[in-house]
């Protein structure tokens, strides 16, 4: 849904569809992703994996790269839908900080974190999508857990962000426009 920030494009989480979320904010565009082209993504990663687990009866819900029924995909779905866009992810050095991210580069896109989440009063457990792009000059959180898009109201803010994220053991992955020279 577009909502009034500016027309900022933001998706509302439902069940564990937090990449497809992430992805469609990512790329301010409704479909960009939909569930059944990271589905088809997924599959295609686990025929290509040759450490292929063997079939269990689990197996049909629990795939390699995600959960058939809620979603909930992990980093090589990521990777792979951002490469079919012609898109490049690098993983950010935790040990460096946010202050070294340059938030002003034209090749950057935008920034995903994934942090973990706790659920039904911490009875489960799991990994969460999150992304932030600058639109029309401003930083913004677009995290599906949101009723709205949140604009940070400076680029210190948004390392503020990224820094307690990293704290609490979130990573984060900065998208970029192409592969870096």
């Amino acid at each position: 849904m577009a909502t009034n920030n500016s027309q900022v494009y933001h998706e509302r989480q439902r069940l564990q569809f937090c990449l497809v979320h992430s992805l469609n904010s990512l790329f301010q565009q409704k479909d960009a992703f939909t569930r059944e082209k990271l589905n088809e993504i997924s599959e295609r990663l686990a025929v290509e994996d040759s450490n292929s687990e063997s079939w269990t009866p689990l197996s049909v819900l629990f795939k390699p790269h995600y959960n058939a029924l809620t979603g909930n995909y992990d980093i090589n779905v990521l990777i792979a839908a951002l490469e079919e866009k012609g898109k490049c992810l690098m993983w950010h050095d935790r040990r460096r900080g946010a202050s070294c991210i340059d938030l002003d580069a034209p090749v950057l896109m935008g920034i995903v974190i994934n942090v973990s989440v706790a659920r039904f009063g911490g009875m489960w457990r799991s990994r969460h999508w999150i992304a932030l792009r600058k639109i029309d000059g401003v930083w913004y959180n677009l995290d599906s857990d949101l009723a709205a898009p949140q604009p940070f109201l400076d680029a210190h803010k948004v390392r503020q962000f990224l820094d307690s994220t990293l704290s609490r053991g979130g990573e984060i992955l900065i998208v970029l426009n192409e592969k870096p020279s």
